[in-house]
């Protein structure tokens, strides 16, 4: 139960080579597989967890292997994140840049392709941001952790109703200019 089936050094090099295939295969893979998480998407990541937990582990089933194989991921996961906290230019090759995908209104159709997403998709998510097409949207980027930001002009809605209470306002004031004329002439 506690002794390694494998040697120490193996145990330690396991997890660091999955782990280094994992962070290039998700880079690849693209920021939609970290923005949508389909079904089909949750499937090949169980899929995946059960193909490379063999590599991490050898033919070590001891608690102590377990141990070694969890603690090593998590020292070179924080290791990763401070290096790449404190070198922008590795930050950029490991885990990518934002994607402009609209730019006033316009959709960048060679952006959508890149990142897998149809514009049905883009749509729906621009909607949930409060905007009714993508001309309301001054931009929309994907960014490296599969976040959308979305930048909607002003809500749509809002400014239609403001767009008719200025105009009731000025239709007000027009008559209170003709109802005080006629108070005048009707005073004199």
């Amino acid at each position: 139960m506690w002794s390694l089936g494998v040697p120490l050094g193996e145990k330690i090099l396991r997890p660091l080579l999955v782990y280094a295939f994992l962070v290039v295969a998700l880079r690849v893979a693209g920021k939609r597989e970290l923005a949508q998480l389909t079904t089909l998407d949750f499937i090949v990541l169980l899929a995946v967890a059960n193909a490379v937990q063999n590599g991490i582990i050898g033919n070590d089933n001891s608690v102590t292997g377990a141990l070694v194989g969890a603690t090593v991921l998590f020292v070179v996961n924080g290791l990763l994140a401070l290096v790449l906290f404190r070198f922008l230019w590795l930050r950029r090759l490991v885990m990518g840049r934002p994607t402009v995908l609209i730019k006033d209104g316009a959709l960048d159709e060679t952006a959508l392709r890149h990142e897998r997403l149809s514009s049905d998709e883009l749509l729906s998510a621009v909607q949930g941001e409060g905007a009714e097409s993508f001309d309301d949207v001054t931009s929309a980027r994907l960014e490296p952790n599969g976040k959308l930001v979305v930048h909607v002009r002003s809500e749509p809605a809002e400014e239609r109703q403001r767009a008719a209470l200025v105009a009731e306002v000025a239709a007000m004031r027009r008559e209170l200019a003709e109802l005080t004329s006629l108070v005048r002439r009707s005073a004199t």
